[in-house]
């Protein structure tokens, strides 16, 4: 019989490996980072009740400001304001960071730094 071997990605064994240290709670949740070529996606979520508690995108701050050019990681500190914005409404001040398979810099740098300007301790 044939056994299916299943392999991964190197970006999916880092994501995997990031995250296996990593649950949210209500309390601190889990901002998860997720960046493509074009846009950045943030969540705030509560890996105990399976919910998304707050979310931000680069798309409403790209729609919004249609006529300033913006470089990709000031649009990403706008869209982490936003979200330190809901977190704040929820009363949550500490989340656990996951950036994902990403290295921490750039746009992702960007994001825990303008949390942690905003008041929430990363």
């Amino acid at each position: 019989m044939p056994v299916i071997k299943h392999n991964l990605t190197k970006a999916e064994r880092r994501r995997r490996r990031v995250r296996a240290s990593m649950t949210g709670t209500a309390k601190q949740p889990r901002v998860s980072v997720f960046r493509s070529n074009k846009y950045v996606y943030l969540q705030a979520i509560d890996d105990q009740a399976g919910k998304t508690l707050a979310a931000a995108h680069s798309k409403q701050v790209i729609a919004a400001d249609k006529k300033k050019k913006q470089t990709k990681t000031e649009v990403t500190a706008e869209v982490a304001k936003k979200l330190a914005a809901a977190l704040k409404k929820q009363k949550v001040t500490q989340v656990i960071f996951d950036r994902g398979a990403n290295k921490y810099h750039g746009r992702v740098k960007a994001v825990a730094e303008t949390l942690r300007t905003e008041g929430v301790t990363v």
